[in-house]
């Protein structure tokens, strides 16, 4: 069995991602996809657990994609869910230049054991970004097009709760 880890923030999971993810289901016999904090954000859209439970609720039907959390190293979460690969999604250049360097890094550090995979997002899928989401969200224009309607979803629940906090505080 080849299992492939698959890692991100997701904050939120965009369509973009889960073309990579449904992609590399097509190729691998498990995608595990690790919900992680990115240690550069001290604060999210979403908490981790929100993220974790809504990547699940996505995935929830599909019997190759597991969906974990974690921390540390990506090889060493690839390592200890005995995946042979790390996936990554490229939309472009500049995604090229930083994943081809961290490839080397996470083979160096895995001592050969963990090569990268890189798969390209498909064509309508390449401009979306978990930023350009939240951007979007926050100017009040739909999302629809960029995220499951899980997340959409989820998303205007936190903005109803926001705008109720904001009115029981004045």
């Amino acid at each position: 069995m080849t299992k492939v880890l698959y890692t991100g923030s997701f904050d939120p999971i965009t369509k973009g991602h889960m073309n990579i993810i449904e992609q590399a289901s097509t190729l691998f016999d498990e995608v595990v996809v690790a919900v992680l904090q990115n240690s550069k954000k001290t604060s999210g859209f979403f908490t981790l657990e929100e993220r974790l439970e809504l990547v699940k609720k996505i995935y929830q039907t599909c019997e190759n994609i597991k969906v974990i959390t974690g921390s540390g190293a990506a090889v060493d979460i690839a390592t200890l869910h005995e995946c042979k690969a790390i996936i990554r999604g490229l939309r472009g250049l500049t995604d090229f230049d930083y994943e081809i360097g961290m490839a080397g890094i996470n083979k160096d550090i895995s001592n050969g054991e963990i090569n990268t995979v890189c798969l390209f997002a498909d064509n309508n899928y390449q401009n979306i970004s978990s930023s350009m989401v939240k951007e979007v969200f926050s100017l009040d224009k739909p999302i629809t097009k960029y995220v499951d309607p899980i997340v959409e979803e989820a998303m205007e629940q936190k903005r109803l709760l926001f705008r109720r906090g904001e009115q029981h505080g004045s």
